[in-house]
């Protein structure tokens, strides 16, 4: 049953990949101007070197084989030339990517210490004070835009306190040395006198950008968190613990959380793939070197091969992990396998 669901969402995920691949090898012909320094991202300035590209990419054959051609160079990490940089795209995320991932898990955990824990207490205290307080702060949290709370965290925290940067992953006095691209852990790792100090300075400038993109999903979190455990506890097995004489917090720890926070896993998993979207427009109000930030720039530069690489990337990212994110909620509850019989 589980091998059968396994290969079920791996179909899914072969397909999803299929129609990305097909809808960036079609970018380069709906982009404006020369398709084929599109796709090489090497302007053709003469005759000997058009026909050198021309031979390379199957330009002079038909559409399907210069998409298996395409498909062969994205495999061996050929994703063309940046027309702003003039270097390869896939070294480019490679470098770039560690940072958005950084950003993205920070801000994942905090949203879950946060907001699972106060989902929790907002059913504890269902239409009571707290929970009108928990569910009103979350409705606010929720329709804040990203922006506009960045901002004025700048202006109030960095501009009007001092307290923390406004911009960049590091301050300038420290030189890391780049292991994992995860500026905490290679900090961690590294043998340097000043390594207390610029840990500290690492974690100043990650605390404005992690609250910013952390403030969607934990109100997510939040209110899933809080509807699952009223809906357990509504159940009727938890009714008749209550009447054998166990008290509330005998309910809620040992039968209500465990099945209330099956759904919630299910839900952090999919708040991820929504993170490394919002982390698009974090990354460029608080200058974070990742790759949102390197997109946004591609689209204004109209880095056209840029552009294809980075949306294949978050796009394809973004696939994966939804499909992790099922395959791992299935392992916790078996009965959601029986559930999706029969759906890709």
């Amino acid at each position: 049953m589980i091998l059968d669901y396994i290969f079920r969402r791996f179909g899914l995920f072969v397909f999803m990949v299929f129609m990305l691949s097909v809808f960036t090898f079609s970018l380069a012909y709906l982009f404006p101007g020369d398709p084929l320094s599109n796709l090489s991202g090497i302007p053709s300035n003469n005759f000997a070197q058009h026909s050198a590209l021309e031979d390379k990419y199957l330009y002079n054959r038909n559409y399907f084989m210069q998409y298996i051609a395409f498909l062969g160079r994205i495999l061996q990490g050929d994703w063309g030339v940046s027309f702003a940089s003039g270097q390869n795209v896939f070294t480019h995320i490679i470098a770039l990517l560690p940072a958005t991932l950084e950003l993205s898990i920070y801000a994942l955990i905090v949203s879950v210490i946060v907001g699972v824990p106060v989902g929790i207490l907002a059913s504890v205290y269902y239409k009571r004070w707290p929970d009108k307080l928990i569910n009103s702060s979350a409705i606010v949290g929720y329709s804040m835009p990203v922006f506009w709370l960045a901002l004025l965290l700048i202006m109030v925290f960095s501009l009007k306190l001092g307290w923390f940067p406004m911009s960049g992953r590091m301050g300038l006095l420290y030189e890391i040395p780049s292991v994992t691209g995860f500026i905490l852990i290679d900090i961690a790792l590294g043998n340097f006198p000043y390594r207390g100090m610029a840990f500290l300075d690492a974690l100043r400038h990650l605390t404005l950008p992690t609250i910013v993109l952390a403030m969607y999903p934990t109100t997510v979190l939040i209110r899933f968190t809080r509807e699952s455990m009223l809906k357990v506890m509504d159940q009727n097995f938890i009714k008749t613990a209550r009447a054998k004489g166990l008290n509330r917090r005998q309910l809620i720890m040992h039968h209500a959380l465990r099945n209330a926070l099956l759904p919630v896993i299910k839900q952090i998993g999919l708040q991820f793939s929504t993170l490394i979207t919002l982390a698009m427009i974090t990354e460029v109000i608080f200058s974070w070197p990742g790759v949102g930030r390197w997109l946004i720039d591609s689209i204004y530069q109209r880095d056209f091969p840029a552009i294809q690489g980075g949306l294949m990337a978050v796009s394809l990212f973004v696939i994966l992990a939804t499909i992790i994110t099922e395959l791992t909620y299935t392992l916790f509850d078996p009965i959601s396998r029986n559930q999706a019989h029969g759906k890709v």
